[in-house]
């Protein structure tokens, strides 16, 4: 019987398990958002402890390969995008940025049954449950942005349980559910009377008007109404070539 050779002894065996995950990323049997297989399959695969699995994907995860997601699975990571049109950020991140203080009122949050409309934009069935929010952030106690958003429950479970005054839907949304995607829409707008007197702006007053879906674990994950008095907020874009 041939001994095994020391290169082939379980030091080196998370290395075997790594190279085949990269193999078949690089030849397209994984594709970016495929699911990996987990510590358990790859374990058993290559006759491996579960620690040795472990060093393998924490590897992979280090040279930004995967993505792992606790509690959800662990994906091939998508190449980084050449340029962002608009990069999403949460609204207390860029009130600190301009040199504000940042705080938030929770309007509304709670489970309801989607309406058609906005099934029809989440691809979900009407009267499917959805999570719903609106919050107004404020920046020393002036208001900036009316925020409402419509969550999939599938992708963030714990959302309703969230303290929003202490982190914002985005900050929390990026963590548990990374964006794959994101649509925008900015457009003028004069809001209705509600939006208009919760943002404590004149009648007729224009605002801007941003838009978002976002997609995460190949399904739509949020659907966003961002809206803030033109007099007191700015949109801005940033390219970056890599």
């Amino acid at each position: 019987m041939n001994k095994m050779a020391k290169s082939d002894q379980p030091f080196a065996l998370y290395e075997k398990i790594k190279q085949s995950v990269i193999r078949d990323i690089e030849s397209g049997k994984l594709k970016p958002d495929d699911r990996v297989p987990s510590e358990t399959q790859l374990a058993r695969t290559f006759n491996a402890s579960r620690m040795t699995a472990n060093r393998a994907l924490k590897e992979l995860t280090e040279e930004s390969r995967i993505l792992r997601v606790q509690g959800v699975g662990t994906f091939v990571a998508r190449p980084k995008p050449e340029a962002a049109l608009l990069e999403i950020k949460s609204i207390s991140t860029e009130i600190k940025e301009w040199g504000g203080v940042h705080s938030a009122q929770v309007l509304v949050l709670e489970q309801e049954e989607a309406p058609a409309g906005i099934a029809e934009k989440m691809d979900l069935d009407a009267g499917e449950p959805v999570f719903h929010s609106i919050l107004l952030h404020r920046d020393r106690g002036v208001p900036v942005q009316y925020s409402e958003r419509y969550i999939n429950p599938a992708v963030a479970p714990d959302y309703l349980a969230q303290d929003f005054t202490r982190v914002t839907p985005s900050d929390y949304l990026l963590e548990v559910a990374p964006v794959q995607e994101a649509e925008h829409v900015i457009e003028a707008v004069v809001p209705e009377s509600p939006v208009g007197t919760h943002l404590e702006i004149k009648p007729g007053e224009p605002c801007l008007s941003l838009t978002r879906r976002t997609w995460a674990f190949d399904r739509v994950a949020t659907y966003s109404s961002l809206i803030s008095p033109g007099s007191r907020y700015t949109l801005k874009g940033r390219f970056r070539r890599g």
